[in-house]
């Protein structure tokens, strides 16, 4: 017997070593579990951070080639694409992640011909949004006369916005083909596509503006057929071949249930456009402080830092909402919350990578836009809230994706409104201008504002019952397949 226990130590094990080394096994495949989802994740937010920073690219190239036209050219085409096209361009993306919700939820059912429907019942809807949008581009110079601007900015605005349409009117078909193409986990496709078309928007940009000379309006051109071209390439791979499932011809039942679609849509729009004006708010009333300009500038750099850096939690949104959207639909529960657990981790590294950043070389980010003393050293002094800004923004995009995945749109936007309009801003104006902290009091009350959403955000995914929204998803699938 004891020959036996000698050569088969394991005879010997007790039941305490027995407990651990199933610990050991579970927190391995834990460890395992979690790498497979983030494998996952990275696979739809890698693409779509980088198709993000591209497209965006393209309208700083923009404004660059602009700048070499004179100072008037570059402030018409900055307002424009700063502020008009910033206010659709929220609203229409918000939209299009309705389809998230529908297309992800319809791919994890396999009812894969519904992606299709889907994506023509969100061209209908966003075109029609973006149509009633246009008096924006139409009445820019009036507008801007009205709040005080030099009419002859006014006027080159208004001609820019005009020549500026067709850009505007390329977001229903962009945004409703990335989306469709990343519920199927096609991101690869996005991501060549945005390559290219930046590569072929600088070389036509230098060709247009120093070679043929074509101006402010020839410039404006550039970024229109920059745009459709990308809309283009991802149209011809959807509907020629590339998706043989999803894709099954223009339908008819596209008209069907438009009005339901609409509500969901207007519900993302709302949610995505109060969080991408909610900072730029610093710019407007930074105006109202001690040392305007100063105050201006140092708050533009933060902002256009902050900009940037938010293509990052924008494509672990959309990879959250993908993913989570995928596992209802399949009717995994327990898939969906492992999602969001992993997506938030992913995020959360990353927002403190970015933090680390920022508290490290304020100076010498500041240094990359500026050389003035007085704003390198403001952009110093609010080198804190900008770090807990963008750890926050890493946070609280994660669990919008959770939302967007399940369909909670319409209570986020609620959220929203009640954390930054009714909470943050009046936090602010209280610091900021009753308590005379100015700009820091201002921004300190937003970052309160962005907290209580998160939290809230938060409360309500831990206490989220994932069995009910993956039931939820497959009943609505699939009496939305039986109808067609």
């Amino acid at each position: 017997m004891g020959r036996r226990e000698e050569e088969n130590p394991l005879l010997l094990s007790t039941p305490q070593q027995n407990e651990v080394q199933e610990e050991s096994t579970k927190d391995a495949n834990l460890i395992c579990k979690t790498w497979k989802e983030s494998k996952k994740l990275w696979q739809i937010a890698g693409p779509s951070i980088f198709s993000r920073l591209a497209m965006f690219s393209m309208t700083v190239i923009t404004q660059a080639f602009a700048g070499h036209l004179g100072d008037l050219n570059l402030a018409a085409i900055s307002i424009v694409t700063t502020v008009i096209i910033s206010i659709s361009f929220g609203f229409l993306l918000g939209m299009a992640s309705a389809l998230e919700t529908l297309c992800g939820q319809a791919y994890g059912a396999k009812q894969y011909h519904m992606l299709g429907i889907y994506m023509q019942r969100s061209w209908i809807v966003l075109f029609i949004c973006s149509i009633l949008l246009i008096p924006m581009f139409v009445f820019a110079s009036p507008i801007l006369k009205l709040i005080g601007q030099s009419t002859a900015l006014a006027e080159q605005t208004g001609i820019v916005a005009i020549w500026l349409i067709p850009f505007h009117l390329s977001f229903p078909f962009q945004f409703t083909l990335q989306r469709f193409l990343q519920c199927q986990l096609k991101t690869a496709v996005i991501a060549w596509v945005s390559g290219v078309v930046l590569l072929v928007h600088v070389i036509v940009s230098w060709v247009f503006v120093y070679k043929l000379r074509v101006g402010i309006v020839g410039t404006a051109i550039t970024l229109d057929f920059s745009w459709w071209l990308s809309v283009l390439g991802l149209f011809c791979y959807s509907v020629c071949g590339g998706c043989p499932l999803s894709w099954t011809g223009f339908s008819a039942q596209a008209f069907i249930g438009l009005w339901e679609f609409f509500k969901l849509s207007v519900a993302s729009g709302v949610m995505l456009s109060l969080e991408n004006f909610y900072y730029r708010v610093l710019i407007i009333v930074s105006g109202y402080m001690h040392n305007t300009e100063v105050a201006v500038d140092a708050l533009s750099i933060c902002i256009t830092i902050y900009g940037w850096e938010s293509m990052v939690p924008l494509g672990f949104l959309a990879a959250t909402g993908v993913r989570v959207a995928n596992e209802l639909g399949a009717g995994n529960a327990n898939g969906a919350k492992f999602a969001t657990i992993v997506s938030v981790l992913n995020s959360l590294l990353v927002g403190l990578f970015f933090w680390s950043i920022i508290m490290a070389i304020p100076e010498k980010l500041a240094v990359i836009f500026t050389s003035t003393s007085a704003v390198i050293t403001m952009v110093n002094d609010l080198a804190l809230l900008l770090a807990c800004t963008i750890l926050l923004n890493c946070i609280q995009p994660v669990l919008s994706g959770a939302a967007v995945g399940s369909g909670w749109q319409a209570i986020v936007a609620f959220i929203n409104i009640s954390s930054y309009y009714l909470v943050g801003l009046p936090l602010g104006v209280l610091l900021g201008w009753l308590l005379q902290f100015n700009i820091t009091g201002i921004w300190t009350g937003m970052i309160c504002g962005t907290v209580v959403q998160t939290l809230i955000l938060s409360i309500i995914t831990i206490k989220c019952e994932w069995e009910k929204e993956a039931q939820k998803a497959w009943i609505h699938i699939f009496n939305e397949a039986a109808s067609n």
